[in-house]
């Protein structure tokens, strides 16, 4: 299946080709590192882990709790893990399958 994005451009195709260079995470450091803010690795970061545990059912508050994440970006996080371009579903699935980790039955 193909995913057409609205964000493709010159600028993100580029960018993007620059991430699949990467080999390692001392390589994802040193890029992020330099291209990124700490705020805004640190944001994207707990974010990851937001989506994580809406994952595992866990509640606003718990997460909240837990990634001092706002219940504003715990909401869009959870918007787009269930009704966005499914990225953060891919990259769930396949850092569960690479840790040999179950898959989580998900409420609907």
């Amino acid at each position: 299946m193909s995913y057409e994005s609205r964000l493709k451009d010159d600028f993100t195709e580029d960018f993007f080709e620059a991430i699949l260079l990467l080999k390692n995470k001392e390589d994802c450091y040193r890029f992020f590192e330099d291209i990124c803010t700490v705020a805004e690795i640190k944001a994207i970061g707990q974010r990851l882990e937001v989506a994580k545990m809406l994952d595992q059912d866990l509640t606003y508050t718990d997460i909240a709790e837990k990634t001092g994440a706002s219940t504003a970006t715990i909401s869009r996080v959870k918007r787009c893990l269930f009704f966005g371009a499914d990225g953060y579903r891919f990259v769930l699935d396949r850092w569960r399958e690479q840790k040999g980790l179950e898959k989580q039955e998900r409420k609907k």
